[in-house]
């Protein structure tokens, strides 16, 4: 039994659990970052003068950065490995967020919000597929259900500090909080985080048995002799996009793009705008933000809710179910502002399932894919969803400077949001390959049914 195929069966060590909680911190950022602007983007917007759709495009210009990254940065991991590239991207998100502290205009923010979204776009790319590497089948649904967990907690980081920091300190020191919380994670990593044994193991380095070896003395496993065999001459190079859409892969790419741009849509829709609608609907500032961090909230348990069902059932089963329901939720969400305390408990609900369906599109992903394309086809699916989470904030704001309600708003958004479970219906995995693939087997719960 070859070192993949064990990792897969046997229990998870300590070790492998500490990687797993290093990608949770990962995404800590990615929801600090992201809530961090959308609690404080009114008080950018007084600063220097923004319409709605003005800050519509500040709240995407971070995002625009984060689709680069995934589209650019991610085959990058596959060709020099994840683990160089996730320091380097944690290295960038750092001065993009302490140099968004020192923005003099709109325009100088925008510029510094794109440098953190490449630093967490080429994070995002890396983090889900370590994360999904190093744990076994069993708890491979539970480990992603925890890793998008922290977006939840982050988020929640991130609005309390925009609520206790912006009115005392100003939104800059949100920004500052930021950049050191990231720039202690980027010590965390250097001094913890591994190469993935998969990329060691299919890169056709014949010098990286002794390092494996490590690796896998750390996570409880016997060491290799020798290394799988070297890839034949002429063999498919890591890191093309174009075999994204060679053999069977062009079928689960496409419907993969479709859930992650109708999901993301909706996630970032919800978590940029949620505040400012509500205040909009009738709410005071403080109670909009409570709501908001309802919506955080929930994402944190709906994460790991889902990977506890994912230990039972496929993930796409519980993935669709959990994307009809975001749907449903959402329209009785709008439709509850004015009962404050109902809407605060729909808004752990919303929080809940929407966040779920994240944690299910990162468990599929990098099932999907062969070792030496994970990256980047994990990396170009959550770039394509980032231009649906892109376009979300643009359109919100644009549509209401058109006069559009809140309610119209959410019901629209959750139209996109049921176009994800029509891709899911749809999709079927391909034919995997024996030796680096992950996607779990027949018996297990969590991969594609």
């Amino acid at each position: 039994m070859d070192l993949r195929a064990r990792i897969d069966a046997a229990p998870m060590s300590a070790y492998q659990w500490l990687i797993v909680g290093l990608c949770v911190v990962l995404n800590m950022l990615d929801g600090y970052d992201v809530m961090a602007l959308a609690f404080t983007a009114k008080s950018i917007g007084n600063d220097f003068g923004l319409s709605s759709a003005q800050t519509g495009v500040l709240l995407s210009a971070g995002l625009v950065g984060m689709a680069i990254g995934a589209l650019v940065l991610a085959p990058l991991a596959d060709k020099f490995g994840r683990r160089p590239l996730i320091l380097s991207s944690v290295a960038m998100a750092t001065v993009g967020m302490a140099m968004s502290a020192t923005a003099g205009s709109a325009l100088q923010l925008g510029v510094w919000r794109v440098l953190t979204g490449l630093g967490v776009g080429g994070i995002l790319a890396c983090t889900n597929v370590i994360a999904s590497e190093y744990s076994s089948t069993r708890w491979r649904g539970l480990s992603i259900g925890l890793y998008t967990a922290g977006y939840g907690l982050g988020a929640t980081l991130g609005g309390l500090a925009a609520v206790f920091l912006r009115d005392e300190y100003g939104w800059r020191v949100v920004f500052v909080c930021g950049a050191v919380l990231t720039g202690l994670a980027l010590v965390l990593l250097a001094l913890l985080l591994p190469e993935s044994v998969d990329f060691l193991l299919t890169g056709g380095r014949r010098d990286v048995l002794a390092r494996v070896n490590r690796i896998a003395a750390r996570i409880g496993q016997e060491p290799l002799r020798e290394l799988p065999p070297v890839p034949a001459a002429g063999a498919p190079r890591a890191g093309r996009v174009a075999d994204l859409f060679a053999g069977g892969n062009t079928r689960p790419t496409l419907l993969l793009w479709t859930a992650f741009f109708a999901t993301m849509f909706g996630f970032y829709f919800i978590n940029s705008w949620t505040p400012a609608l509500l205040e909009t609907a009738g709410m005071s500032k403080d109670q909009s933000a409570t709501a908001g961090m309802m919506l955080a909230l929930g994402g944190t348990l709906g994460s790991v809710i889902f990977g506890a069902l994912a230990t039972r059932w496929t993930a796409r089963t519980v993935l669709l179910v959990f994307t009809v329901l975001t749907a449903a939720a959402m329209v009785v969400f709008i439709s509850s502002t004015s009962i404050i305390g109902l809407a605060f408990a729909l808004g752990v609900v919303v929080g809940s399932l929407v966040n779920g369906c994240i944690a299910g599109l990162y468990t599929l992903s990098p099932a999907l894919y062969e070792a030496r394309m994970r990256s980047t086809g994990v990396g170009w699916a959550i770039g394509v969803g980032r231009a649906g989470a892109i376009l979300a904030p643009m359109a919100a704001g644009r549509l209401l400077d058109a006069g559009w309600s809140a309610a119209q708003l959410y019901i629209a958004v959750a139209g996109v949001v049921l176009l994800a479970a029509v891709a899911l219906l749809m999709m079927r995995p391909p034919k995997p390959s024996p030796q680096i693939d992950l996607a779990p087997a027949a018996t297990a719960p969590v991969g594609i049914s």
